[in-house]
């Protein structure tokens, strides 16, 4: 396939997409002119193999294929109404998969929406990621300015791992830091906070941040006076959670924050160099 045609079929592609509620999806009658299927039936034979391949694959095949009727001109300024679907990129990822890859446009969008599918699920990925990092990064800031407030008020760092230490314990409804890293099988060196998921790991901010709050409102300045409030605190942040029914301590735990970070940029890189080697090897067989 020349770079002309490559470049011709991918903005075609692009031009027939359409959005809605930010969901990009693909008319099955315009993707049959685009595949190169003359008779709606042979390609209708084609999604029908598509969707089987979505249901072995566990996902819901109405989430993906749903069915609409449409009036199109037939003619004279008359209209009728026929059969179409809205399919999702990954909808078009399985029709491609399941057609003749001997036809140049079955082949180019089998590679485009490949690309196209696994760069959304990065960009899922991604805003995931940002969200964990960003509370996060917050409940370390929040931390950091209770270990500050308590060691001014004479508590050393020891104090300071019992206060959070009891904090845990009641927001996890008993289970001490120790108890629930076993739980969840997460490294004992290693924070538990880098393993909650990203409404846990809110939940223990806020109560820290009541604590630092209160800490300078009340002038606390007693380790035992600090560590009740940050106990009360917990529990009243349990309480919401438990109304709302999230139980923190049953929820599993998250993929640990720095490897998925990792992973994430590591995936990226592959889809910028496959697209990078991609178009090399198409302007190598133009010349």
């Amino acid at each position: 396939m020349d770079k002309l045609t490559l470049i011709k079929l991918q903005k075609t592609f692009e031009d027939y997409a359409h959005e809605t509620e930010g969901v990009e999806f693909w008319f099955a009658r315009d993707l049959q002119t685009l595949l190169g299927y003359e008779k709606w039936e042979n390609f209708f034979n084609i999604i029908e193999k598509a969707k089987t391949s979505c249901k072995i694959s566990g996902y819901n095949i109405n989430d993906h294929f749903p069915d609409i009727r449409k009036m199109v001109e037939i003619g004279s300024g008359t209209k009728r109404e026929i059969q179409d679907i809205m399919l999702t990129r990954y909808a078009c990822y399985l029709i491609a998969q399941n057609g003749d890859s001997r036809k140049e446009q079955i082949a180019f969008a089998q590679s485009y929406f490949a690309i196209q599918t696994r760069k959304q699920e990065l960009i899922e990925q991604r805003i995931a990621l940002q969200e964990r990092f960003e509370a996060r990064n917050t409940l370390t800031a929040s931390e950091t300015e209770l270990s500050k407030l308590i060691y001014e008020r004479g508590v050393d760092d020891v104090g300071f791992a019992m206060i959070r230490s009891k904090g845990d314990e009641a927001l996890f409804g008993g289970f001490t830091t120790t108890q629930m890293k076993n739980k969840l099988k997460i490294p004992s060196e290693r924070p538990i906070a880098d393993f909650l998921p990203t409404v846990t790991i809110t939940a223990k901010n806020l109560a820290t941040e009541i604590t630092n709050f209160n800490v300078k409102k009340e002038n606390l300045n007693e380790e035992s006076n600090i560590t009740t409030e940050h106990v009360k605190n917990n529990k009243s942040v349990r309480g919401i959670l438990v109304e709302s029914g999230i139980v923190p301590e049953d929820l599993p735990p998250e993929e640990d924050i720095k490897k998925l970070e990792r992973r994430v940029k590591k995936d990226e890189s592959k889809i910028a160099k496959s697209g990078k080697n991609k178009i090399l090897s198409e302007k190598h067989k133009s010349n």
